[in-house]
């Protein structure tokens, strides 16, 4: 029987010829495929592409519960969505983060689906209790800690897989092993945001290494550049102009919008990486359109004002020994073991 790779170093990072492209929709993706019976957590699956991928699953014949740091902005946007059950969870705190496993566990239930999604991006530096920068906890952290805590439930699957919503924005930073939390350099935004992302698809990694045996898989991916997310509230309507998104008024360039993906085409990768037939013999990659993503040697042309040249993975994001680090740091600071056994 044939040994199953790691993606340690990128060495699976090869597009599949999935037949998917960037315009592929959910519609697109889960067709075909049948979650009757299977149950799914979807972080921040309320809004933007976690509540498209709700609605999908959901569609597909999936029981989804989702945790909500906002219980009434779930309970209005998920209002007529069936076997949905919302849960009360803040990636920023802890404890909430016990309270909620420690409910879902007390069912006995296996946990098939855990997609990753939440994330904040542009925020000034803030801490949480623990005096760790917001972005890191709340888009690496704080999943780390639960995947860790559903890790029973996962494994009782026999074939779950947990999907970590990335970005390309991981190509702004490496992870900084020295200073993570921003407490000796100067903070910026986007570089917070970055190595948060790049946490994600070193996790992703590391977790797939340790998670096969389990019949418990791994992936992660970049959306794509979407329209009609809350990803940007944070923003300033003038960081948008800056970038030559918005016009005086603060409105979109149409030109722009055009070349944004919908809500729709953004969540498909996430519900192709969950569901499809096609990853069943392969895990821990990065992935993008639907399709599993090249790794970028800096040999791919990214250009700004065209989304679709913003892709590739970089090699720091899946390398063996800073996934087997950021591993070992993701337990120290959440206070964690994640034995995966």
């Amino acid at each position: 029987m044939e040994q199953i790779k790691d993606n340690y170093n990128g060495v699976l990072q090869k597009p599949l010829g999935s037949g998917f492209t960037a315009q592929s929709t959910t519609t697109d993706v889960i067709k075909g495929i049948n979650l009757t019976g299977k149950t799914a957590i979807v972080t921040g699956g309320y809004a933007g592409i976690g509540l498209e991928t709700v609605k999908t699953l959901v569609l597909a014949g999936a029981k989804v519960i989702v945790p909500a740091r906002d219980i009434n902005k779930a309970t209005t946007n998920l209002t007529g969505v069936p076997n949905v059950m919302i849960k009360a969870m803040n990636l920023m705190n802890p404890a909430s983060i016990d309270n909620f496993a420690v409910d879902f566990l007390k069912t006995a239930e296996p946990l098939h689906i855990l997609i990753n999604n939440a994330g904040i991006m542009w925020v000034p530096l803030q801490r949480d209790a623990r005096g760790y920068e917001s972005q890191l906890a709340t888009n690496h952290l704080g999943h780390f800690q639960l995947t860790a805590l559903l890790w029973p439930a996962l494994k009782k699957a026999y074939g779950a897989r947990v999907i970590n919503v990335s970005s390309y924005g991981h190509q702004i930073a490496p992870f900084n092993f020295d200073d993570p939390n921003f407490l000796r350099r100067y903070y910026e935004t986007l570089s917070a945001y970055g190595q948060s992302k790049t946490a994600n698809n070193l996790f992703t990694v590391e977790l797939d290494h340790r998670g096969k045996d389990f019949g418990v898989r791994s992936y992660s991916l970049h959306p794509g550049s979407v329209n009609g997310t809350d990803l940007g509230r944070a923003a300033s309507v003038e960081l948008f102009q800056q970038m030559g998104m918005f016009d005086a008024d603060g409105n979109i360039f149409p030109e722009v919008a055009a070349r944004l993906k919908t809500v729709e085409q953004g969540a498909a990768t996430s519900v192709w990486c969950a569901t499809s037939p096609q990853l069943d013999n392969i895990g821990g990659v990065y992935c993008e359109n639907a399709d599993v993503a090249d790794l970028d040697f800096g040999d791919i042309e990214h250009k700004y004002d065209d989304p679709l040249t913003l892709r590739g993975v970089k090699p720091y994001a899946v390398n063996e020994g800073n996934a087997k680090r950021l591993w070992t740091l993701s337990e120290e600071m959440t206070g964690v073991k994640f034995a995966a056994n």
